[in-house]
């Protein structure tokens, strides 16, 4: 049993504190002269002589003041308040604020009203508008400003675990969108049910309103985390946040793996509460685990850390669940170790989408990238979210660029000031190639637009970068789409790319399930999105066209939907990404970028979406820890990286499949299974839903013993995620044990 710790940190008073008597006084005379106030313990609102509300901490600091309300009409286009009148009213039978604003004189007909009440460390922010028939709610704002805040404002999707009744694993869904301003020793978090971060900026917060045409903000004070701060927002009985202080909860081997809780009561009145948690390995094996009970006032919050040892390289996955009789709240995070290793600068392997989510920061993303053997970011220009090029250059990893916006049909002049914006931010880049514009071949398979993007978009931007020295790629093809190729190739495309771009997406299919394309079913479900079937099509159109272009698949992916048939379980995920990549290199693939590297999406950074695919491609997870496919990803990288493809393996039992390489550390084979099939999940019903297994289980029935001829005494034996063992030959054979699940081998004679 390996070593297991527990360090405890345990924040004993109440972060937000008890309820207190609501009271309405005059604030402050001498300073706010006029003005009207409400205080709960630890906030205060002001409401000055202008309609502004000034919020100050339990200290009696100012600590931000919110101004302006602004509303957007179909016909009156945004217009904001200027200034208000405010009175003393009452919600509910509690004192509160209220606002009645002045519009300029074209919008006069608009009224705006602010009322304004306070709990606990929490104010309730809401805004009526009325007077117009051709309101557009969903682009409201309101205006905030911060008072000595000691760093920028931080935008913090709110998730919540949950778990389906029918079964499967637990998921993450949206809870709420976060604005967090931060002082030393406190933060203020405003709080909405929805709200578009890419639509905030330093004035104004996108506050859109509700079904009724209200705008509804709880504004929380206090020293807590993001989860806490949403709990007490919503007044939710329970809520459970966990987090490691570490970058994507990734350590070195053998690491004390640490794991923070907080566990907070946003109900109006104490309650006892007990605290259960548990670790797991890869194989299920519990490392830790713990129950501890306490009782926690309403706002209160109560932290602890658990430690575990962990492995020289591997997955830990953690879950900490809070519960209060019927009340209950849980959350996961992943922990990992992974070995060091020194890359070499000629890989072929990077990242599709940029490496835009920078959290916690630029330069632990970038050494992520590098630890994981990243050599090309698909998309990286100046302006662009992610790494900048010349930062990419520091950090040893080439770039590419992928832009589109072709105009069909476009006059010449149009198609001329395209191709000029396009080509001159390609050059300014420093980009090896560029793939002009992306998945232009829908609907998929129908042949359409190739001829027309061969004229408005592939050629004018090969005529400015004729003598560049960049590379050209078409617009990489959803899937390996024959029929656009063919009239891509007869329009002339083929003499001017240097190099032919697809995605081969993939359905719950193993990595190396290839029907022929005739075969090829269409559909969102249909085995035209397989991944070794596509592989081999592209390398035979390659072949047939000639003209000795490369082979690049700028997307590819091993998508964890939770909980559906279509896509992988997050261990199918760290199988098929390790055999996708090494069949990669058995069809001479000249680079791969994996798609991406965080799940959820560039324009909802870190929300949940349970049913969406897009949600679920990172090799991180949305709270940017570790996937099991992140380390598949890394094995991968450092077991093939310099690997020479020999030959597929045969076996007398043709179920059995393997790889043969030769790399600069030894023969190395990759061996299989297909005694349960090609297909996965296909006990599913008619419906997409589909009870995923937990990370942790096997799902491969059928093991087949073999033996196998040794060049020495042992072998080893490496899994998807990179855990390694040593198996003793005898008598110069070694037996094994296969299955569906790809393994690695050192040592084999075949």
């Amino acid at each position: 049993m390996p070593e297991v710790s527990r360090r405890t940190l345990i924040q004993a008073a109440a972060i937000t504190g008890a309820a207190s008597a609501l009271t309405i006084t005059p604030a402050h005379a001498d300073a706010d002269a006029g003005s009207l106030s409400i205080t709960a313990d630890g906030i205060t609102l002001v409401a000055e002589a202008d309609g502004s509300i000034l919020v100050r901490d339990g200290s009696g600091t100012d600590r931000l003041r919110i101004g302006h309300f602004m509303i957007k009409d179909s016909v009156l286009g945004q217009q904001r308040t200027f200034g208000g009148t405010p009175s003393l009213t009452t919600v509910d039978g509690r004192p509160a604020l209220q606002v009645a604003y002045r519009m300029s004189a074209g919008a006069s007909a608009v009224t705006v009203r602010g009322t304004f009440t306070v709990a606990a460390r929490r104010a309730s922010l809401r805004w009526e508008v009325t007077g117009s028939t051709t309101l557009t709610p969903g682009g409201y704002m309101f205006s905030r400003a911060l008072i000595g805040n000691t760093a920028p404002e931080r935008y913090v999707p709110a998730t919540v675990w949950t778990k389906d009744p029918r079964g499967g694993v637990p998921y993450e869904i949206n809870a709420g969108s976060l604005y967090q301003e931060r002082w030393d020793g406190t933060s203020a978090y405003f709080r909405l049910a929805a709200s578009r971060p890419s639509f905030t900026n330093a004035t104004w917060i996108h506050a859109p309103a509700d079904a009724d045409g209200t705008t509804r903000v709880e504004l929380v004070l206090g020293d807590m985390r993001p989860g806490a701060a949403n709990a007490v927002a919503t007044a939710a009985p329970l809520g459970v946040d966990v987090w490691s202080e570490q970058p994507f909860g990734l350590y070195e081997p053998f690491a004390a793996l640490a794991v923070n809780a907080q566990v907070v009561n946003g109900g109006p009145a104490a309650k006892p509460v007990t605290l259960t948690w548990w670790a797991r390995d890869f194989g299920g094996a519990v490392l830790g685990t713990g129950t501890l009970s306490r009782t926690v006032e309403p706002g209160g919050a109560w932290q602890e850390t658990f430690t575990v040892r962990g492995p020289a390289q591997g997955i830990v996955f953690t879950e900490v669940r809070a519960t209060s009789g019927s009340e209950e709240a849980f959350a996961r995070t992943n922990l990992a170790t992974l070995k060091p290793y020194a890359y070499r600068a000629d890989g072929k392997f990077g990242i599709a989408n940029y490496t835009w989510l920078l959290v916690p920061g630029k330069q632990q993303v970038g050494r992520l990238m590098r630890k994981l053997g990243v050599t090309w970011v698909r998309i990286a220009y100046d302006g662009a979210p992610g790494i900048p090029p010349a930062e990419l250059d520091a950090l040893g990893i080439k770039h590419n660029v992928q832009l589109g916006g072709v105009i069909f049909n476009g006059t010449a002049q149009q198609i001329a000031a395209w191709a000029d914006d396009r080509a001159a931010i390609a050059r300014q880049s420093g980009a090896a190639y560029f793939e002009v514009a992306n998945e232009l071949n829908q609907p998929w398979m129908s042949g359409q637009k190739a001829a027309e993007y061969v004229r408005d978009g592939l050629k004018p931007i090969h005529d400015r970068l004729k003598d560049s020295g960049i590379k050209l790629m078409n617009c990489g093809l959803g899937g390996m789409d024959h029929r656009w190729t063919t009239n891509f190739h007869a329009a002339g495309g083929w003499d001017l790319i240097d190099a032919f771009a697809f995605h081969p997406g993939r359905g719950n299919f193993t990595a190396d399930y290839a029907p022929p394309p005739e075969e090829w079913e269409q559909g969102s479900n249909g085995s035209y999105w397989n991944f070794l079937g596509a592989l081999r099509k592209a390398r035979q159109t390659l072949d047939e066209y000639g003209g000795g272009k490369e082979l690049w698949l700028t997307e590819v992916y091993a998508c964890t939907r939770p909980n559906h048939w279509w896509n992988d379980t997050h261990r199918q995920a760290a199988e098929n990404t390790l055999l996708q990549l090494a069949l990669c290199l058995s069809e001479g693939v000249d680079g791969v970028n994996w798609y991406q590297p965080h799940d959820s999406t560039i324009h909802h950074p870190q929300e949940a979406d349970s049913g969406n695919p897009e949600y679920h491609f990172g090799l991180l997870n949305r709270d940017t820890s570790t996937k099991p496919a992140l380390l598949a990803f890394a094995t991968a990288t450092r077991h093939l990286e310099g690997a020479t493809f020999e030959r597929w393996l045969t076996f007398a039992d043709s179920d059995l499949k393997g790889l043969l390489f030769d790399t600069p550390r030894g023969r190395l084979a990759i061996l299989w299974s297909r005694k349960d099939g090609y297909i996965l999940n296909r006990d599913h019903g008619d419906g997409q839903w589909y009870p995923h297994p937990e990370a942790w289980v096997d799902h491969w029935p059928t093991k087949t013993r073999v033996s196998l001829k040794t060049s020495g005494r042992t072998v080893r034996e490496i899994d998807c995620i990179g855990q390694e063992r040593t198996i003793t030959a005898r008598g110069r054979r070694a037996q094994l044990t296969l299955d569906g699940a790809p393994r690695l081998y050192y040592g084999l004679e075949l």
